[in-house]
């Protein structure tokens, strides 16, 4: 292998492992936020407590890593530089809205770049494959919409199913089984999220020649690559995002033990029946939603509709702003002699 091929392939890596890194200081907020609003767990318990969950996840399935590295762009228009170009521009707006407590979807900055890199490399939307971008679409369009259904009918049936009990009661069961809910909601981020820094470097070690699959259906992903991104997954997760953990945990909705438990069952629910699926889902439009939806179930004014726009609109720019990124990252690669 060429040494500026080798340089790029390398970089690759690198830059798809702090992709991980931001994605589980950002997103693995998400996943553990409700179980600290409501107390169940101390915030440093709740961090190891999804760091672990988010690792297991990650080692769990594939789909969401070949629908990334193998479905979205036509191999033949794939350079080093299309992957390395997505991975550079993604964790900048990701970091950008994390600093600023915005709950921004990183699939989203991560897929949005990878397009754009994939339309500078390939001349135009060639290079893409209607199979992977389907995907991408349905998971744009339901799940935030499936979060907030869930959520609101969840709510309402662990209220019908509480009616009888005393307030500490139900703080107390709702407070256990929301350690459930919260387990399953990491691990199920884990299996997403976890999983798309897999496929960019899986696709980038396809594209170098180093891997060798047995058929063009096949996707090889090695376990080195597996095990190096759920620990980044991890570590990012340890680092925590307290901010974004403050936004969806106390200032969207107070929560109680019940409404925690409601919001991240849906949540995971949601998740882990696309991502199986290889639907690269966002788990900040599901919790969100959920959380969304658990809150309108009290009425509209239960919700503070004011923090839910700002993160709309973060959900509305991140994609428009990512791709472009992705196609400036691509072409500036190239200026400088990396392709």
């Amino acid at each position: 292998m060429a040494t500026l091929a080798l340089v790029t392939l390398i970089l690759t890596v690198l830059f798809a492992l702090v992709f991980n890194l931001t994605n589980g200081w950002n997103d693995a907020a998400n996943a553990v936020a409700t179980v600290i609003a409501t107390r169940v767990l101390s915030p440093a318990k709740a961090i190891v407590f999804g760091a672990v969950l988010n690792f297991i996840g990650a080692l769990f399935s594939s789909e969401v890593a070949r629908t990334v590295g193998h479905n979205i762009a036509d191999p033949a228009f794939l350079t080093g530089a299309t992957f390395l170009a997505a991975v550079m521009a993604a964790p900048v707006w990701i970091t950008w809205c994390a600093m600023r407590g915005l709950p921004n979807s990183c699939s989203h900055a991560l897929l949005g770049a990878l397009i754009g890199s994939v339309v500078a490399s390939s001349g135009g939307i060639v290079g893409l494959k209607a199979e992977g971008i389907h995907k991408i679409l349905f998971g744009v369009a339901v799940c935030p919409v499936a979060g907030f259904v869930g959520g609101f009918i969840l709510v309402r049936l662990t209220t019908w199913i509480g009616r009888g009990f005393r307030p500490g009661t139900a703080t107390a069961v709702f407070g256990r089984l929301q350690l459930l809910s919260a387990a399953a909601m990491a691990f199920a981020h884990g299996t997403g999220d976890g999983q798309k820094a897999m496929g960019i470097i899986s696709g980038a070690l396809l594209t170098a020649g180093i891997t060798h699959p047995m058929s063009e259906h096949d996707f090889v992903i090695p376990f080195w690559v597996r095990i190096a991104c759920a620990l980044a997954m991890a570590a990012g997760t340890s680092l925590g995002g307290w901010r974004v953990m403050r936004t969806l945990g106390s200032r969207i909705i107070h929560l109680r033990t019940y409404q925690g438990f409601s919001a991240e069952t849906a949540a995971a629910t949601t998740i882990l029946m696309n991502t199986l699926g290889g639907i690269p889902i966002s788990t900040t439009h599901s919790i969100t939603g959920a959380i969304m939806g658990v809150g309108a179930s009290q009425g509209v004014k239960a919700v503070r509709w004011g923090v839910g726009q700002k993160i709309v609109f973060a959900w509305i720019v991140t994609f428009p702003i990512c791709i472009v990124a992705g196609w400036l990252m691509y072409m500036l690669l190239r200026v400088v002699g990396i392709q």
